[in-house]
């Protein structure tokens, strides 16, 4: 996901949409007050025209889950939707199936993929397919004496099993790496329950998906734009935390706000993945928008001016996109839920997008981002089939 001026900070720390590790999410959040503005909130003046329901924002603490926040979020939003009661899914249930499949994939590709916190929005639902769901009620995560996800010890030790493992040391591998893969995992996160009595009645994680939750995994799709693919065809997303090798769809670049436009307006959520790196998000003051010069080519008070008030913006082209996902500037950093619509006091339209951080900054956890930054820094969006414009619909086939 997304970056100018922190980019050889966002390196050093070594994250991938939304894989950030140890303490790499509260540096990030640091980095990114940089040019925060403490009078932003007040020089803003939104209006919102789509809100749409969705759950209390958490906090992912130390850990490269927020794919997993962003898409059970997603998840809650569309129970919402069908008009059930929205409970709080585990996210770490996720991760944690999530990463048991990862390591088997590192072991089968000799090392050659990657690891990590990290994740991409599909693998909640591929999980979610697999596994089931649970409440987070019920599969905390949290078996190692902390109050938030703290992943840097287990992450290290799991990277060491695996990599023994490559190294082949018997010549031949035998079933038993994984189930120690595993237990490193489960002494960490807890074994993941076999059953569990939820408001009096018991289920299997696949029960509880299946009844309580009632989505179906395969009306949820993962779309994005380049250049270098046709156009309404699907092809492998190239993202590092790709570990699966999943496709989605190739729309062209404005059309992305259209599906989104369209979702918002007939119901639907969106689940984002993209770069936060840019200058021009600031997470304090909930704001992200694209600025019509350099950040290196402003003066110092245009610099400190850029978060007071709305500003003018640079009209993304598809070129520009892909210009930028090809030479690093936009990477693949971040995931969080696209929940409404609103207005500044000059009629530019903001997606409300809901993270995954806590309530530390100005809006409560929540951030106003442009459809010019969406145009430019997204990697790619999961959305229902139902959200998608019949024309475009039709054109991908689904």
């Amino acid at each position: 996901m997304y970056t100018t001026s922190i980019r050889p900070f966002v390196l050093a720390a070594t994250f991938l949409a939304g894989s950030l590790t140890v303490n790499a999410q509260d540096n990030l959040v640091n980095a990114l007050k940089v040019n925060a503005s403490d009078n932003s909130k007040a020089s803003f003046k939104f209006t919102d025209v789509i809100n749409l329901e969705n759950t209390s924002v958490k906090n992912q603490g130390s850990s490269g889950t927020c794919w997993s926040y962003c898409a059970n979020s997603f998840i809650e939003s569309e129970m919402a939707r069908m008009g059930k009661k929205p409970i709080e899914i585990s996210q770490i249930y996720s991760a944690r199936n999530t990463y048991i499949e990862k390591g088997k994939m590192y072991v089968r590709m000799h090392g050659a993929t990657t690891l990590g916190d990290g994740g991409a929005l599909h693998d909640v639902m591929n999980m979610y397919k697999k596994y089931g769901a649970v409440p987070q009620s019920v599969y905390t995560g949290l078996n190692y004496g902390t109050e938030k996800n703290k992943f840097a010890e287990m992450g290290a030790l799991i990277e060491g099993v695996l990599q023994a493992v490559v190294k082949n040391p018997n010549g031949e591998l035998t079933p038993n790496w994984e189930r120690a893969y595993t237990a490193v995992i489960d002494s960490y996160l807890g074994q993941a329950p076999k059953s569990f009595d939820y408001n009096g009645k018991k289920y299997t994680p696949e029960s509880f998906a299946k009844e309580v939750i009632g989505i179906n995994p395969d009306d949820y799709v993962e779309i994005s734009s380049f250049e270098e693919y046709p156009y309404y065809t699907k092809n492998v997303l190239l993202v590092p935390d790709n570990w699966s090798l999943d496709q989605a769809y190739n729309v062209k670049m404005n059309e992305l706000t259209d599906i989104i436009d369209n979702g918002l307006k007939k119901g639907y959520t969106v689940a984002w993945a993209g770069d936060v790196s840019e200058k021009t998000f600031s997470w304090k003051n909930g704001v992200a928008f694209v600025a019509d010069k350099k950040f290196d080519e402003m003066t110092a008070e245009e610099k400190a001016d850029l978060f007071n008030g709305p500003k003018k913006e640079l009209a993304v082209t598809p070129e520009m996109r892909q210009q930028a996902f090809d030479n690093y500037t936009t990477t693949d950093d971040h995931g969080m839920h696209i929940v409404g619509l609103s207005k500044d006091q000059n009629g530019k339209e903001y997606y409300i997008v809901k993270n995954s951080w806590g309530e530390s900054n100005d809006y409560k956890g929540y951030l106003y981002m442009t459809k010019e930054f969406v145009k430019y820094k997204t990697t790619a969006i999961m959305v229902h089939k139902g959200a998608i414009p019949g024309a475009i619909a039709t054109k991908l086939k689904v």
